[in-house]
């Protein structure tokens, strides 16, 4: 699959921000635009039925509709050492959670999203490796 000219949104990501209510629509607009301006560099598709940006192959951001909120998931959040991203699942995941597009700190965002391209762990090989992560950077 060829990758995103640097700094675009796949026309994939774009559908599914039209697909959504309006106020999560705006949540998902300001995400993902943020995302990439932030990471320019990374490939970004639908992956798992929600929009996910890659480094060299390897997840690294993307958001997801939930039942009542819009979830901004860091592949390897923990690792961050930052308040407002919360532990998700048993691997390294962090995430925030947002209801409307003016709970989005763009400041934590913008440092986040550079957090994600220096710390990042090795999902894309952990079937490979029986679930086992390795730390990439």
């Amino acid at each position: 699959m060829p990758t995103k000219p640097t700094g675009t949104i796949s026309k994939d990501i774009q559908a599914y921000n039209k697909a959504q209510s309006d106020e999560n629509r705006d949540i998902c607009d300001l995400l993902s635009q943020e995302i990439s301006n932030g990471l320019p560099e990374a490939e970004n598709k639908i992956w798992h039925a929600h929009p996910v940006w890659f480094l060299d192959g390897n997840p690294v951001v993307g958001y997801s509709k939930l039942k009542n909120c819009i979830r901004l998931l860091f592949w390897s959040g923990q690792s961050f050492d930052e308040e407002s991203l919360q532990k998700e699942g048993s691997f390294k995941a962090a995430e925030a959670r947002y209801t409307a597009a003016e709970q989005i700190n763009t400041k934590d965002l913008k440092r986040w999203l550079k957090k994600s391209r220096e710390i990042q762990w090795d999902y894309k090989n952990i079937v490979k490796r029986k679930g086992v992560l390795e730390r990439l950077k």
